[in-house]
């Protein structure tokens, strides 16, 4: 009886160590499933969770960019700086033109809304990321390939430059025959290493770059040199811009209007030193003008003033011009291009520019530019006796004419 007890009870035992291993086998399997099913989740990348990705996002992506140029002109130009029909004129352009593609999944349209949301309001990557459900790898990439395809243009948007004609009744130009428009230097602050911020520091003590700017009488710029440090002088940008292969071409008999920072030379006319020149000094409650200096120069500085218009319509119109960004230096001088070349473009598309009429309302390593069909140009800056002459006979004809009306 003793020994048939003793193996009723080896049974037991075995049973129950049959129970015990099959509910840890039970609990290790599902430890494992879950384990696999975690490391699935993270190395994953087939089509179809890409499938699954692109579906669920599609939605909001078609719907955002709806929003900017689908609905209407207002809204278009709040977030784009453009209208509607510009916009898709300028598509047009960088596909025909710029060699810009569609993407995979992303448009043309998308890839310049992208641009133009960077340019217009200084936005950062992840900021643009999150507005269009991109990555930033995808709002890196299509940046830089619309960057690249309206630099590429850049014939198409510039100005070309049109001499004030003989008879020419516009008061503000009839004095100034032959004349092709105003050129100034204007400080756009960047972003650069610790090593190079003495050469680009202002003598006002910021960071910028001196770009030199030259615009016709309608506000439009003819002419763009980049990449110069703040340090430099006007002059000298000057004349690296003129002695470029395809640089600042001025005509013999032509000339443009500039201020005191550059010499009186032939095709610069600049004002008389030591004679109230600034607008604001000829407000209201001021003197006229005694001499024919102090007229020259009122009538000079009525002129030239179209260059610092333009200058203020392009920092109002797009917001990257207004800070520096986070860009290595190269991108930040092509994206000053770009700007300069935009701003033109959307002035000689759109029929009515807002930016302008919000200005009228509160106040009354590359340069660009067009090859002109001459065989002789200006080829220095140094002043000369003989064009101090012919701003001297300018002046004294406006002070005759000037005294027999008044």
């Amino acid at each position: 009886m003793s020994r048939r007890a003793g193996l009723r009870d080896r049974d037991i035992c075995f049973l129950l160590l049959q129970e015990i291993m099959k509910e840890h086998i039970i609990r290790l399997a599902i430890m494992l499933a879950y384990y696999v099913k975690a490391k699935s989740k993270k190395r994953i990348r087939g089509d179809t969770a890409l499938t699954y990705e692109l579906v669920s996002k599609i939605p909001n992506q078609e719907k955002h960019l709806s929003r900017l140029i689908g609905l209407n002109d207002v809204d278009c130009i709040s977030n784009l700086r453009m209208d509607r029909r510009t916009f898709g004129r300028l598509c047009v352009i960088l596909r025909e033109r710029g060699g810009l593609v569609d993407g995979r999944f992303v448009t043309v349209e998308e890839q310049l809304a992208m641009f133009l949301s960077i340019l217009a309001h200084h936005k950062k990557n992840r900021v643009v990321r999150f507005d269009f459900w991109r990555s930033g790898q995808t709002i890196s990439h299509y940046v830089h390939a619309v960057l690249g395809a309206i630099i590429r243009v850049h014939d198409l948007f510039l100005a070309k430059p049109q001499a004030v004609p003989d008879d020419c009744t516009d008061q503000r130009w009839q004095w100034f025959k032959g004349c092709l428009g105003a050129l100034d230097g204007t400080y756009i602050s960047v972003m650069v290493g610790s090593e190079d911020k003495p050469r680009y520091r202002t003598r006002k003590g910021q960071i910028s770059t001196n770009v030199l700017g030259v615009c016709d009488r309608n506000l439009n710029f003819s002419y763009v040199l980049t990449g110069w440090e703040g340090s430099a002088a006007d002059s000298r940008i000057l004349r690296d811009a003129i002695n470029r292969p395809h640089g600042l071409k001025v005509p013999k008999g032509k000339y443009y209007l500039c201020d005191n920072g550059y010499a009186n030379s032939e095709g610069f006319l600049t004002p008389y030193k030591g004679v109230r020149y600034h607008l604001k000094e000829w407000g209201p409650n001021t003197a006229r003008p005694q001499n024919k200096e102090e007229l020259f120069n009122l009538r000079h500085s009525k002129a030239r003033n179209v260059i610092e218009r333009a200058f203020g319509i392009l920092k109002m119109r797009l917001g990257i011009l207004r800070s520096p960004s986070f860009y290595p230096i190269r991108v930040q001088n092509r994206l000053i291009m770009a700007a300069f070349l935009l701003n033109n473009f959307i002035r000689m598309e759109m029929p009515t520019d807002p930016i302008e009429q919000q200005l009228e309302s509160m106040v009354e390593d590359s340069g660009f530019g067009l090859d002109v069909e001459n065989d002789e140009f200006v080829d220095t800056v140094e002043c000369s006796p003989q064009w101090n002459a012919s701003r001297n006979a300018l002046a004294e004809s406006m002070w005759a004419h000037y005294l027999n009306n008044n």
